[in-house]
């Protein structure tokens, strides 16, 4: 057992952390934070918009707030975009305030949920498929790095993946009282 006061799901977009986190948020009994929709809500406008006027730095100032808030409390599932590991406070900031589950997905799939997708600002580009594989190449390591445990959610529908984490957390977390 890895006790830690909050669950935190990390992977590429669309490995499935949002469809995924809600229900198994309801299973566990926490409170469901969606770190990009906190961010829009905090900032008034969308993310697309935030990186037309702020970049993508004005964007991951953005996100290392809003995760440093939500990891300060307890009983959270936090489903974090693909990029929020890029920042070594946050990676460290999730490893001490939360069991840490990385949701991989494979290239295709990843295209196949996620291609037609316009609120993706990084996918802008004229090779989709091209981008998703350079930021797997930076991005890959970092999540292994601060992952408790992972899952493979290729070939798998939200259902299917949440049933298997179910089991999975049920064997490897508890969830503790947050130490200061």
């Amino acid at each position: 057992m890895n006790p830690a006061p909050n669950l935190v799901l990390v992977g590429p977009m669309g490995a499935g952390k949002t469809a995924i986190g809600r229900r198994i948020a309801e299973r566990f009994s926490l409170q469901f934070v969606d770190l990009d929709q906190r961010i829009v809500e905090a900032a008034g406008i969308s993310i697309p918009t935030i990186f037309e006027h702020a970049g993508e730095a004005g964007f991951r100032l953005r996100e290392c707030e809003a995760l440093a808030d939500a990891l300060a409390g307890e009983g959270m599932l936090i489903s974090t975009g693909g990029g929020a590991v890029l920042d070594a406070d946050n990676r460290a900031l999730m490893q001490a305030r939360g069991f840490v589950v990385y949701l991989q997905v494979g290239l295709e799939s990843q295209l196949r949920r996620i291609g037609r997708d316009r609120n993706r600002p990084l996918l802008q580009t004229d090779n989709p498929k091209e981008t998703l594989r350079q930021l797997s190449r930076i991005r890959e390591p970092l999540y292994r790095q601060v992952a408790d445990l992972m899952l493979d959610t290729d070939g798998l529908n939200p259902g299917q993946a949440t049933a298997s984490l179910t089991l999975k957390l049920a064997r490897q977390w508890q969830r503790s009282e947050a130490t200061a």
